[in-house]
């Protein structure tokens, strides 16, 4: 309505009234949208000792093999499988002995420690409770967690932006109505994102898991959530607008 003037001719507009604005009106609004997830990620891994430094990674090497074979076993894809972390640390023992001069001696090497572990996708959420049983079987000796996720949230977040969307402008709307006036044309929309998901659980192996049954595990639902901020412009009360000829 701004640009009326610009495409009727002036003598058109004799008598003509116009809307006052009254400024403008800005509004937070949200969307969420709730899905099942249909993957879920691990941090899985090995850590082995031994008296010598190669003693520790022999045995961890041959235990890491044994359970990325396993999760291959499982159709997990070599690009689903990715070394996280990898350390070589020494054992130290520490004696409340002293020296002739009462400082406390040195600790002393006492073995080594290796830690491998791999972070995995998991597409077939079907398999996820056999597969955390048997990484645990075949080696696998903490299990650091599962995080839960959609693959391509794309379409869910769509439909979280036309609810926040939707609720900005009933909300503006009731605001700009209380007061008597009107929305006009948008004049800005900036939008967050938010995520909510189950937070990942540590699994700690133990020995009697290797024969236990499949591992229970729940994927619950994720929550998918856009928060939207528009700015219109606000015409007037009626009773306030300019009724002057051009």
């Amino acid at each position: 309505m701004r640009h009326l003037a610009a495409l009727v001719p002036f003598a058109l507009l004799a008598g003509l009234a116009l809307p006052a604005y009254a400024g403008t009106i800005s509004i937070d609004g949200r969307g969420e949208v709730a899905a099942a997830p249909d993957m879920a990620m691990i941090s899985s891994g090995v850590t082995t000792q031994g008296a010598t430094a190669r003693e520790a990674l022999d045995a961890n090497t041959a235990a890491m093999t044994d359970l990325i074979a396993t999760l291959k076993e499982f159709g997990i894809e070599a690009r689903d499988i990715q070394t996280s972390g990898f350390s070589v640390n020494p054992n130290y023992v520490y004696s409340d002995a002293r020296d002739a001069n009462g400082y406390s001696l040195p600790p002393k090497i006492n073995g080594y420690q290796v830690s491998n572990s791999v972070t995995v996708a998991v597409r077939d959420l079907e398999t996820l409770g056999e597969i955390l049983d048997k990484s645990v079987t075949v080696g696998a000796n903490t299990i650091n967690g599962v995080t839960f996720s959609v693959a391509d949230p794309a379409d869910l977040y769509n439909e979280a932006r036309k609810a926040a969307f939707a609720d900005a402008r009933a909300k503006a709307e009731l605001y700009a109505g209380a007061a008597g006036g009107a929305l006009e044309e948008i004049i800005s929309i900036s939008e967050t994102k938010g995520f909510n998901e189950p937070q990942p659980y540590p699994m700690y192996a133990r020995s009697e898991m290797a024969d236990a049954a499949k591992v229970p595990v729940e994927g619950g639902e994720l929550s998918f959530a856009i928060n939207v901020s528009v700015q219109w412009e606000l015409a007037a009360p009626a009773n306030k607008r300019s009724n002057t000829p051009l």
